[in-house]
């Protein structure tokens, strides 16, 4: 493990979908990509390797469970999933769903933007309560 000081990823804070000791999923707040989620390992670790193996299966099980839910709810063009960590060095996986239509397609969504108006925003914060539910389901399931 990686020693550091406790960064804004330690906390608990956000809008937490579900969590288990090991790790959390939340939902971002960005009001441009509704559904974008993020899979937050609790320990303050850097990298996948600082993982045993174990748990780095344990966290990509849950990483893939977001995805599928996602892409059951709301249907997406694509899914990105990337795991940076440069400006907050704590394991993390952002999942966002990506739509032709959305502010910053085919770029990501870090990048250029390519349009201003996204037409489809407002019917997929309507899927938000829905997708809640398939992540929880997914993860809870026997």
């Amino acid at each position: 493990m990686t020693k550091c000081e406790p960064c804004e990823l330690c906390s608990t804070s956000g809008d937490v979908i579900i969590q288990s000791a090991e790790w959390r999923v939340i939902l971002v707040d960005d009001a441009h990509y509704p559904g974008f989620c993020r899979v937050i390992w609790t320990a303050h670790v850097q990298e996948m390797s600082d993982l045993s193996v174990s748990e780095r299966t344990m966290l990509m099980n849950v990483v893939w469970q977001v995805e599928l839910a996602i892409r059951e709810v709301m249907r997406p063009h694509k899914i990105n999933l990337a795991s940076f960590g440069n400006m907050v060095p704590h394991l993390h996986w952002h999942v966002i769903p990506r739509f032709t239509d959305d502010m910053h397609f085919p770029n990501p969504i870090w990048g250029q933007v390519e349009r201003s108006v996204n037409p489809g925003i407002q019917q997929r914060q309507l899927l938000i309560p829905a997708l809640r539910s398939a992540i929880v389901h997914r993860l809870t399931e026997d």
